[in-house]
């Protein structure tokens, strides 16, 4: 279809007096993605009752016509909406209206807006892209009478589709003909992938690129970034190699590219997957338009470890879960379509397990059994592939005596075979170089053992690029598999459109218009709040008072900038990031009196401070004693009314290289909250860390506790709407939080014992225990408070007995929210499988329905179970559910359910 629809709409907001504004929007690439999100994203009715609100009645009228026909021939089969979203766009009431048969539509509604939310016009045709435009209304204080808008909007139809088998057809036989042509060094020189610019994951090796790329050596780069970095060396492939074969640009692309959103952790506990789908299309239109075309995230591995500091890389314990947030990723990233100029290549990692490091040690050794692999840890990796990742990347660990980036089953057998990945393979930072260590050979040994395993690409060293000939001379491996890895990376870069248009990445406008913009910053504002948990409440404290209040605000992160956007976020600008100090002050204004005081350093360790400022310096001491930042900040404590004290982690104290063997408070941050709860005064804790923290001590004295993360850089706007009620949390946490690191590993979705104990029995002492500390963790797997209070009737089925593959569960709960404010709850279920042929988890997450619901509101949740949610892998590694008893538990997280049992048949 090649015709164009024109629809002309009046908007009529009756406020106070008349605005006219005049405008043509012509719709992009950038745009369709992004709505493509919106409309996929779940529908709430009702808004926060807490909030600040206005009420507005809108009248739209307008005509739908083709404009091909000169606007003569009209388009009835459309929809016309207005669309209140409460941010995340997700639409919380909607008019829709359909044009009649002469294209004529009239639509109005009267819609309750807080002042923090917006509206959109949104018009959807078959076979036209959708188009979605913001109804800007002026603020409060300003809002005229009447607000009449005329737009032309014009909207594009969409692309023809290509069928796959002749997609397939036209690329096989491009890159035919391409490779007839390469040399056997040349095709080496595509599984070479080089770095520039600084040193983010280890050393930079001596490399000769500019010359490399003229003779055809190197594939592809990374770390580095922007058109005017990225376009020169383009421009050698280009003009000055003899096939013109075009770089791929590669980049750490983990939680947002310029514009910071929380860390993955912290994503995670949105459990929000429209969310989580478009933080990776943002982080794609800005990657795309600095000139990258391939980002190495996400991370899928599931972590049980805190001690590890790259949980804060990914989403968690749970595999299930996991999997939700792994595929979103992946359609985040990617999109429909990789050849737009705004899509990239996601890449899988790290490939596999590298999440079960023994003693939560980054880089060490990885142990388990085949059932495990399959059961808790494999399926983020599959979940990602089967939502059409294009890339790998092996992890550094060991599987079964073999590193990952040697082992063929896992590359072969499991990747390609079991799963029919298709895209191509690259090692982590020196990984295959790494492999002499584990000792299995010499550079030479371990390139032939990698590239004969599945490995397309060496990442930086140069194994492939120096070794290759020779091993191929003495027979180690054949020109064959040299020419598999090579087409893999040729068909990644005709996938992404490079042979058509090398530049179409390139293109120095895009860097004005598309990057840190205001809508960016907005989302990353909304998903920092989105994310965050709170752990405690006493119920008085939070929300706090908007005015008339006395706060002080202390700790070494209150007034700091550069932590907020954590670890990995390899091109944010940390001086961007608003502090909590600058959010409360912008929200607020002179509202309340703010009293600011430091109270201690992050960390008084002199080794590690060493350590941590030679690779990133982000530890700055202040040059008075702890006790005089103490003393400053109890003294400005007795003169306020509440205490919000900002204390974590800095951000070199998580991520990669970043295990810590006690996850609890620095010592001065905890002798500073000793001094501030002696005052007698209310403290609220804010949080800021990359992983479960001990904090049983922080727990028992603190009115409050916020979970915040690296929250990015919206982080102190986000938190100061959440403190003073502007917004009303909801995260859950997709860790467990330990009491005591001797608990470690610690998590959920655990075995049981032949002996296990019952925490009612405290003498039983033949159990499995601790003599010292009770079992259970100080916050499990889901938990989250909120403002309000939600409780759960009884669980209800539709049968107690079921039988046969094709059988259907239905499971219900009523869900009240009996406190002062709207909200949102997670509704979590959960199975048990307490007669298997193989022991079963104690329980497992299988399914969620996160809600909004008014105060005193009340909903019914259904569930429908089928014999997916049962099955299992058993000891011949085949998925399979068994009949039985089973238990399904509900609740609103992994500890506080209800259950009921039933009986599955075959």
């Amino acid at each position: 279809m090649n015709t164009i629809i024109c629809l002309i709409v009046f908007i009529h907001l009756f406020i106070n007096q008349v605005q006219t504004e005049q405008c043509e929007l012509t719709l992009n690439d950038d745009v369709q993605l992004t709505t493509s999100i919106f409309l996929q994203s779940r529908r709430f009715c009702g808004s926060y009752n807490f909030l600040t609100k206005n009420t507005h009645q809108i009248f739209i009228s307008g005509r739908l016509v083709d404009y091909k026909s000169h606007c003569k021939r009209s388009i009835p089969n459309a929809n016309i909406e207005i669309i209140h979203v409460q941010s995340s766009f997700r639409s919380i009431c909607h008019e829709l209206n359909h044009p009649n048969s002469r294209g004529y539509f009239n639509l109005s509604t009267s819609v309750t807006i807080p002042l923090t939310e917006q509206l959109f016009l949104r018009v959807t045709s078959p076979g036209y892209e959708t188009i979605i435009k913001e109804i800007n209304l002026p603020s409060s204080q300003k809002r005229p009478q009447t607000i009449l808008l005329n737009w032309q909007i014009v909207l594009r139809p969409t692309k023809e589709q290509i069928k796959p088998q002749q997609q397939r057809q036209r690329m096989n036989s491009m890159i035919d003909s391409l490779m007839s042509q390469m040399t056997l060094d040349e095709k080496i020189g595509q599984l070479n992938l080089v770095t520039l610019g600084f040193d983010v994951t280890g050393p930079i090796l001596s490399q000769n690129v500019e010359e490399n790329i003229r003779r055809g050596l190197i594939g592809g780069v990374f770390n580095t970034y922007t058109p005017k970095a990225v376009g020169p060396l383009q421009d050698l492939a280009m003009n000055s190699t003899r096939l013109k074969i075009p770089l791929i640009f590669g980049y750490d692309v983990i939680h947002g590219h310029k514009t910071i959103f929380p860390i993955s952790l912290g994503l995670s506990t949105t459990w929000d997957m429209a969310l989580i789908e478009q933080s990776a299309r943002i982080a794609a239109q800005e990657a795309t338009a600095d000139g990258l075309n391939w980002v190495f995230s996400p991370m899928v591995d599931i972590a049980r470890d805190p001690r590890w500091g790259r949980i804060s890389e990914g989403a968690g314990e749970d595999p299930w879960l996991g999997s939700q947030i792994a595929a979103a990723m992946v359609r985040g990233y990617q999109g429909h379509d990789l050849a737009r100029s705004n899509t990239v290549i996601a890449c899988i990692k790290h490939f596999a397990l590298y999440g079960g490091a023994e003693a939560g040690r980054d880089y060490n050794t990885v142990d388990m059994s085949r059932i495990t692999m399959y059961q808790s840890f494999l399926p983020p990796y599959l979940a990602a592939v089967n939502a059409g990742a294009g890339n790998v990347m092996t992890s550094f660990n060991e599987i079964d005596s073999i590193p990952a980036s040697a082992n063929r089953w896992l590359l072969q057998n499991l990747l390609r075979e079991q799963w029919n990945f298709n895209g191509f393979v690259v090692t982590d930072y020196t990984a295959i170089n790494e492999m002499i260590h584990h000792g299995i050979g010499d550079l030479q040994e371990v390139s032939a053992r990698a590239l004969n395993a599945g490995v397309d690409m060496d990442m930086v060293g140069e194994g492939f690029l120096t070794t290759l000939k020779k091993s191929l001379d003495e027979g180690k491996i054949n020109e064959q598999t040299i020419n598999q890895a090579c087409r893999r990376i040729l068909e990644a870069k005709y996938k992404l459109g490079l042979f058509d248009d090398p530049y179409r990445y390139i293109d120095e406008s895009r860097t004005q218009t598309d990057i840190f913009t205001y809508e960016n910053r907005l989302a990353a504002k909304d998903f920092a709040r989105r994310s965050f948990v709170l752990l405690k409440t006493d119920g008085r404290t939070l929300p706090l008072a908007r005015s008339n209040l006395n706060l002080a605000l202390v700790g070494p992160f209150a007034n700091d900038h550069r932590n907020l956007i954590g670890s990995w976020s390899a091109a944010g600008d940390w001086r961007q990031a608003i502090s909590v100090l600058d959010g409360i002050h912008k929200l607020l204004g002179n509202q309340i009196q703010i009293l600011h005081a430091k109270g201690s350093n992050i960390i008084e360790d002199a080794p590690l401070i060493e350590l941590l400022n030679a690779h990133g310096g982000d530890i700055i001491l202040d040059g008075r004693s702890a006790q005089e930042m103490i003393d400053e900040a109890v003294e400005i404590s007795k003169k306020s009314d509440v205490i919000v004290a900002v204390v974590g982690e800095s951000q070199g104290m998580t991520g990669e290289a970043a295990s810590r063997a006690d996850i609890g408070m620095p010592e001065c941050q905890k002798r500073l909250l000793k001094a501030l709860f002696d005052t007698g005064k209310p403290v609220v804790i804010v949080l800021m860390n990359g992983r479960p923290m001990t904090l049983t001590w922080e727990n028992e004295y603190a009115a409050a506790i916020l979970e915040t993360w690296f929250a990015g850089t919206e982080a102190g706007n986000a938190i100061a709407e959440v403190l003073f009620g502007f917004y009303n949390p909801a995260g859950k946490l997709t860790t467990t939080f330990p009491r005591h690191v001797g608990q470690i590993p610690l998590y959920y979705n655990h075995k049981n014992t032949g002996r296990p104990f019952n925490s009612t029995q405290l003498t039983e002492k033949y159990k499995s225990r601790y003599i010292d500390l009770p079992n259970d963790p100080l916050y499990p797997f889901g938990y989250g408070l909120s403002y309000t209070s939600f409780s759960f009737g009884s669980i209800r089925v539709d049968k107690n007995e079921l039988r046969g593959d094709s059988d259907r569960l239905t499971v219900r709960i009523n869900v009240h929210n009996v406190g002062a404010y709207g909200g949102e709850e997670v509704i979590q279920l959960y199975i048990s499988d307490p007669e298997a042929s193989v022991t079963r988890a104690v329980r497992e997450l299988k399914q969620f329905k996160k809600i909004f619901l008014r105060s005193q509101q009340q909903e019914e949740i259904s569930f429908i179970i089928t014999t997916n949610d049962l099955k299992f892998f058993n000891t011949n590694l085949d998925y399979v559910w068994e009949q039985g008893d089973f238990i399904i538990h509900i609740g609103p997280d992994s500890v506080n359910t209800q259950s009921v049992r039933i009986k599955w048949l075959k």
